[in-house]
């Protein structure tokens, strides 16, 4: 209890910055999810690169992309009613998920050390499975963050790894 009430003061104070950290840890821990649990890779054969890839585009990227379009989308459709969460999932999943999917994956194989010509490939290749996986998951999500979570709170998405392979 005494770190979750840290964590509210930090968030508090600093809202911005704890976001941008918080993206970046929960990318960091996911991938290193994905390595460890589901890819089974071990410690030996642990991408670090791939893992501090993923940190810098959470704290880089996610966490203030989403971050600014959560404020934004709290604007466009404020309220806190189930017509307003699905109002908000809708444009969130319709409109919002799928640029930041074309932006997001061009920036991870950059980062990745692609060329440009094997990134638009790895795009042209990669985007219309991300894009549907995200539609599995994500809207029942959205759904639950918008009507559940205080927009204080609300953080970023994690993505299906790996999505440096």
């Amino acid at each position: 209890m005494a770190l979750w009430r840290a964590y509210q003061r930090a968030l508090a104070a600093h809202p911005w910055k704890v976001q941008v950290l918080t993206a970046g840890s929960l990318m960091g821990l996911g991938d290193i999810i994905s390595q460890q649990l589901v890819e089974r890779r071990g410690l030996r054969e642990h991408q670090t690169g791939r893992t501090l890839i993923m940190i810098s585009l959470g704290c880089g990227f996610v966490g203030p992309v989403v971050g600014g379009w959560y404020k934004v989308l709290d604007r466009i459709i404020p309220g806190t009613t189930k017509v307003d969460a699905l109002k908000k999932m809708l444009l969130d999943q319709g409109a919002f998920a799928p640029c930041f999917l074309g932006c997001f994956l061009p920036l991870v194989g950059t980062l990745s050390g692609l060329s440009a010509q094997d990134n638009w490939a790895k795009l042209q290749r990669d985007y219309p499975d991300a894009l549907i996986t995200n539609y599995y998951l994500w809207p029942a999500v959205q759904l639950a963050n918008f009507y559940l979570v205080p927009l204080h709170y609300r953080y970023d998405r994690l993505l299906p790894h790996p999505l440096l392979s």
